[in-house]
Formats: C-alpha cells, structure tokens, sequence
C-alpha cells in the first residue's frame, strides 16, 4: 500500500465491532490500536496506567470523583501526584498525541476514543461506526460468558452507550453514533462478522484507490 490509510471505529457495546475492526486491521494488512493506546499514553506521560484505564472514554466530570469515590471541588482543575498532573483534558491531549504519532509513521485501524476526530485533517481518513438492535447486544454479551442476567447485561450496555457518547459529543462538537458523524454505518445483525469484514475491505480498498500518492 503506497498511500496511507487510517481506519477509525466507534462501536456500541455488544455490536460486535471490536472483534470486527480486528479481523479488518488484519485484512487490510495495517497495525491495529485500541487499549494499547492507553499504555502508550501512559508511558509517554509517566503517569500510572490504571489512571488511563479509569479515565478512559468516561463522562468528563466524572473521572476524578469516581476514582476518589466522591466529588472534589477542584476536579475539574485535576489533580498532582508528585511532578505529575492529572486532568482529564490532559488525559485526552496525551492520547491524542499518540495517535498522531502513530498516524505519522503507518497506516492503522484505530477503535473509538475520538479517532476520527484528532484525525479529521487527514484525506484517507475513513470513519466508521458498528452498531445492532439492543436485544441483539443483550444475546451477544449473554453468550461471551461476561454476563448471564438479562437486565445487568442491559444495564451495563445503557451505561456504556451514555459514558461513550458523552465523551465524543464533549471532544469532537459531533454526535456519538449519528450518521452524519461517520462515512459509512454498519447494523451488525444483518450479516456475518465474516461477511461485514470483507463488504468493509471492499469498502475501504475503493476509497483509498482514489486518493494522491
């Protein structure tokens, strides 16, 4: 592949689509990115990790009170732990960074945290967005073996939707799972895994072909 490509996915919980956007990183021959990019992140910063993983893709507002079981009325200000400061806006600078760094040296297939956005200026960038009926995601869960009751299944699904779409919305001034912030969006119950993969390829291989070397 001459010219670069960048992939970007935003997904409901349950869809199906980090499996999905795995299996096409792979296809498509390009480096794949979703939690590693907290353990970049983390060691670029010199923060602990577990702050990422706490912070990551939540309600902005809600991190620092959450990890602190309670609210802290400098918050939103962030916190220091030695020569280190913690923010969330610090925390999204710092992913941003490595996907930039990233997106400068390969072509890559990277999943949610506001991807498409830090990549907006990018010409073959291709934005895509997996979701499926809720009871569809409620079957998905049940039968991965994370959980067995119905309604916690639900639940956690309802949270995970509110938590990532309050987190786009906040960073990239668009809509978490509105058409018009995607190129391309895909209802998972209709094919295969299998199948979506290779419509995708398709997909991507046609619009890429177009673009400048």
């Amino acid at each position: 592949m001459t010219t670069k490509m960048f992939v970007t996915i935003g997904r409901q919980l349950g869809s199906g689509g980090y499996q999905i956007g795995k299996c096409l990183a792979k296809k498509l021959g390009i480096s794949f990115y979703a939690k590693e990019l907290l353990e970049m992140a983390s060691k670029e910063s010199g923060l602990n990790r577990k702050f990422y993983e706490r912070a990551d893709e939540q309600p902005v507002g809600n991190f620092i009170g959450g990890f602190f079981g309670g609210q802290l009325p400098f918050a939103t200000e962030g916190l220091c732990f030695g020569n280190n400061c913690l923010g969330q806006d610090a925390l999204f600078k710092d992913q941003s960074d490595v996907i930039r760094a990233i997106s400068k040296k390969e072509s890559a297939l990277f999943m949610g945290r506001c991807a498409d956005y830090i990549l907006r200026e990018e010409p073959s960038l291709i934005k895509l967005f997996i979701h499926a009926p809720l009871d569809i995601r409620i079957k998905r869960l049940r039968e991965s073996g994370r959980l067995e009751d119905p309604e916690h299944a639900e639940r956690l699904i309802q949270k995970a939707d509110k938590s990532r779409a309050a987190y786009y919305d906040f960073y990239t001034n668009n809509e978490w799972g509105k058409a018009s912030s995607y190129d391309l969006c895909i209802d998972s119950s209709k094919m295969s895994s299998d199948e979506i993969v290779d419509f995708l390829y398709t997909y991507c291989m046609e619009r890429i072909k177009d673009e400048p070397r």
